[in-house]
């Protein structure tokens, strides 16, 4: 399939660092999606911490189908060319009269990638909006040096040491990503974001899909991707490419799970940070 993004969409990521909305999910899709987190997330407790839903597409078939959707592949591919490899998926909820939010950070900050030729599909499972916490982008931005970040341990603030950039940023500057369900965006892995908390009663879930080209290297411990198209000369990573059955076993697939996360979490944090919220 070829590219399904624009000249002149192509040309807006490029001086903005995020293009929205993307349409790329039916209804029937969304729900379907959404009807397999949220089992996951009873299993879990109700209310898990992203940390505890990082990687899903690795041990659950839904999830990786949605990290190797075609629509969404089309779109990147406009972006970053044929060879796309999956790097990490996540998911990132929040919860109605949820008090947690994101300072301003920059991704390449923290994931010990040795280019910026990365980018984020953020895919919208439910209403993303300025009510319930949508993302936020400073457009532009992307194509400043990585600034310097301070840990601030703030209450409330999702990110694992309260990680916020240590420059003043404009609120005026910020762009709201609002989404409706089956909508995403594409934000490049320099761009600064951030998030407001969600006094609403609407439940906010984003699907994230983090892509990398395969000449993209990682200090430290790789995890495996996906080869999601194309080819990967390079082999940088070790490769995951058989998908989850369909119809394993639930509470089995999430122990596998977490066993996992929990040694690649350790893995991650010794190389320059661990993966932060959106």
């Amino acid at each position: 399939m070829p590219p399904s993004l624009r000249s002149t969409q192509i040309e807006t990521y490029r001086q903005n660092g995020v293009l929205f909305p993307i349409q790329v999910l039916t209804p029937a899709e969304v729900h379907d999606a959404r009807a397999q987190l949220e089992a996951i997330e009873e299993h879990l407790g109700g209310r898990p911490k992203a940390v505890d839903t990082h990687q899903l597409h690795l041990y659950f078939r839904w999830a990786y189908d949605l990290s190797t959707h075609p629509k969404v592949l089309d779109a990147v591919e406009g972006l970053l060319g044929p060879d796309l490899l999956v790097w990490a998926t996540s998911v990132f909820t929040k919860y109605p009269r949820d008090d947690g939010f994101i300072s301003w950070h920059q991704d390449a900050t923290y994931w010990g990638l040795d280019s910026g030729n990365i980018t984020t599909a953020w895919i919208a499972l439910s209403e993303s909006s300025t009510e319930n916490g949508c993302m936020r982008v400073v457009e532009g931005s992307h194509k400043l040096p990585i600034q310097p970040h301070v840990d601030t341990y703030a209450e409330n603030n999702l990110l694992s040491r309260g990680q916020e950039i240590a420059v003043k940023v404009d609120e005026n500057d910020a762009t709201d990503l609002v989404l409706a369900p089956g909508e995403m965006s594409l934000h490049d892995v320099n761009i600064i974001h951030g998030s407001n908390p969600n006094p609403s009663e609407k439940k906010r879930i984003g699907f994230t899909v983090r892509y990398i080209t395969p000449e993209v290297k990682q200090s430290g411990e790789q995890h495996p991707v996906i080869l999601a198209r194309g080819k990967d000369p390079h082999g940088h990573f070790p490769r995951w490419d058989t998908p989850p059955p369909a119809d394993q076993d639930l509470e089995e697939a999430l122990r596998t799970h977490a066993e996992a996360t929990r040694k690649h979490m350790e893995a991650v944090r010794k190389t320059k940070g661990a993966y932060e919220a959106d």
